[in-house]
């Protein structure tokens, strides 16, 4: 085991492994105010991806409903009974990652959900925290709550699932850090299942091999975004590049709204991986159940987020209006008087979003063709 710094912890960590921090990371924003769990971006990675044999229950994207949902079952309820409450000291965790087990020779800390586990994709979706009762009505504050989560593979900065495979059969690529399985060095042992906190490797039962959500690389590669992120509808994400070499960058969008303005969060951190999709926590959520899955930046996060009008915060909201506005990878963004203006790797413009959507109205009756426009036609 080696130490390793880990920004999200605030601290350095045990890890089996020592590397350098790939020439760049690819990552990805979530926006759970936007999420109204169509499963766009689901249908769109299984079709892509997992419409194989074998694979039928392999989701490499879902959007699961919290509190009570989960793919697989209780993927991380039983992850936090084995590992308690995360502690943390303002920006620094005290409890224990999954990593640091006492004994180098024991692999992370985790559990292998069994077969029927994975047949429930949908359990707990649109269910409340609580009973509504009797007479309960809207008034001004949903006296319950949910939200939707949706999940891919976090392409973590130290991967559990690397660490615990005794083939050496995952590795992460140096040119964008995206986390991979060789199928060839593959032999099924399910370590790697096991060990990822996020339950985010699955077993293929026809092939005996274990397979993960590839982080859509032929596109990457072409600088196009991913598939769940170019087929969301509600535009909730953005797919991009953190940087790695240096200071963050202000003009990268993702650096901006991670690491700069500190706006989007990342998911279970505790666990120690470093995971590389990030959340604006749900607004409506109450703080004590959000700080145990985003860490303790969510109160700081939902005040950012709420004041996103103010003049101070127009860059950053520049930069949330441009999630969905290409299918292109924004490498560079900017605030250009009342647009935002997004261009790829290549310097070429690929977004441009006013802040203020225009109107147009159109006159009832049009001359040029000499009809009426009606509300029904």
């Amino acid at each position: 085991m080696v130490m390793r710094e880990n920004w999200q912890l605030g601290r350095g960590m045990e890890y089996p492994y020592d590397a350098p921090p790939p020439s760049r990371q690819v990552a990805y924003v979530f926006d759970t105010n936007k999420c109204i769990a169509c499963q766009t971006c689901t249908i769109a990675c299984k079709t892509c991806w997992t419409s194989g044999k074998g694979q039928e229950t392999n989701f490499w994207n879902n959007v699961e409903s919290k509190p009570y949902g989960g793919y697989p079952v209780g993927w991380d309820t039983r992850l936090q009974e084995m590992m308690g409450p995360a502690r943390w000291e303002k920006q620094k965790l005290v409890s224990l990652t999954i990593f640091e087990t006492g004994d180098e020779k024991v692999p992370p800390r985790g559990h292998r959900p069994a077969a029927g586990d994975y047949a429930a994709p949908n359990l707990g979706e649109d269910d409340i925290a609580g009973i509504t009762e009797l007479g309960h009505h809207f008034d001004g504050t949903h006296p319950m709550w949910m939200f939707y989560l949706a999940r891919i593979c976090n392409h973590c900065d130290s991967p559990a699932c690397l660490a615990a495979c005794p083939r050496k059969a995952i590795y992460k690529r140096d040119e964008d850090g995206i986390v991979l399985v060789d199928q060839e060095r593959c032999r099924g042992y399910r370590e790697c299942v096991k060990a990822c906190p996020y339950k985010k490797v699955f077993f293929n039962v026809i092939s005996r091999a274990s397979e993960k959500c590839v982080g859509c690389y032929p596109r990457v590669e072409q600088g196009d975004v991913a598939l769940c992120v170019e087929s969301c509808i509600g535009k909730i994400r953005m797919h991009g590049f953190r940087s790695t070499q240096g200071a963050p960058r202000p003009d990268n969008p993702l650096d901006y709204i991670i690491h700069i303005r500190k706006l989007a969060l990342p998911i279970y951190p505790q666990f120690g991986t470093g995971p590389n999709v990030f959340y604006i926590p749900p607004l409506h959520v109450p703080n004590g159940f959000l700080e145990q899955i985003f860490g303790p930046g969510v109160e700081r996060s939902k005040q950012l987020y709420r004041s996103l009008g103010d003049p101070e915060n127009r860059t950053l909201l520049g930069a949330l209006l441009l999630f969905g506005a290409s299918s292109r990878i924004i490498e560079r963004f900017e605030v250009q008087g009342e647009e935002a203006v997004g261009w790829d790797r290549n310097g070429t413009e690929v977004a441009r979003v006013p802040f203020t959507e225009p109107v147009y109205v159109r006159e009832h009756y049009d001359e040029q063709f000499d009809v009426y426009r009606h509300n029904t036609t």
